[in-house]
């Protein structure tokens, strides 16, 4: 462990005991990041709304034709009807099409993102078509490795908030609860950020960790 993950994990620990309890169930913070490059970003654009398999089957077959890496130049000389061919939606083939257009005309510049902010670098990237401010969130985190992201349009970030902070019937003690069928009222992006307020400058390491949590329902 770093000498910064070991001072994000215990600012953590020390200033959420909701967040503590996370962390010491799900274990050592493995999260893997990706270069921030155009087949980064055309790979979180293949894998927007699918499950994982059939992403990565999707994903495969597109770099298989396209070329892997993936890079302005392989993608644009596919036709619409080859990218539907390997899975690729209408919507998602036109997006990929038009991100390589911008990058191969210098629109996109993976080679200035690592110096803008974070605003910036969303604004950057969105102004490709498909890809919105979640896709932004994903690239900022997982490839350009800010410290501090809360996507807070992210489902399982919105239910691990809700399951942890916020459902009431979690805390009751007699168990009737679990009988009833629970209203799930999701957190606001103004509850959510209320919520991560405690974890700057970590809001990333902390989302990992909520992430975790729910696939290895690490508690409850």
């Amino acid at each position: 462990m770093t000498g910064l993950m070991r001072k994000a994990l215990n600012h953590l620990k020390k200033s959420d005991p909701v967040m503590r309890a996370i962390i010491e169930r799900v274990g050592p913070y493995r999260i893997t990041y990706r270069e921030p490059t155009f087949h980064s970003l055309a790979r979180a654009i293949v894998y927007q709304q699918l499950n994982g398999k059939a992403a990565l089957t999707i994903f495969n077959r597109f770099t298989a034709l396209a070329g892997d890496p993936l890079t302005p130049q392989g993608v644009s000389k596919l036709t619409p009807e080859q990218m539907r061919a390997v899975g690729l939606s209408k919507q998602k083939s036109s997006y990929l099409l038009d991100m390589a257009e911008r990058a191969g005309r210098g629109e996109l510049d993976f080679l200035r993102v690592t110096d803008m902010s974070d605003d910036a670098v969303i604004a950057h990237l969105t102004q490709v078509k498909g890809v919105g401010v979640w896709t932004a969130h994903m690239f900022l985190m997982f490839s350009l490795q800010r410290a501090n992201i809360l996507p807070t349009g992210d489902f399982g970030i919105r239910m691990a908030m809700f399951r942890h902070y916020l459902d009431k019937s979690r805390a009751n003690k007699n168990g009737t609860a679990k009988n009833r069928k629970r209203k799930i009222k999701l957190p606001s992006p103004v509850q959510m950020e209320k919520l991560a307020k405690c974890w700057e400058p970590y809001r990333s390491v902390a989302c990992w960790y909520l992430w975790r949590s729910l696939e290895t329902q690490a508690i409850g």
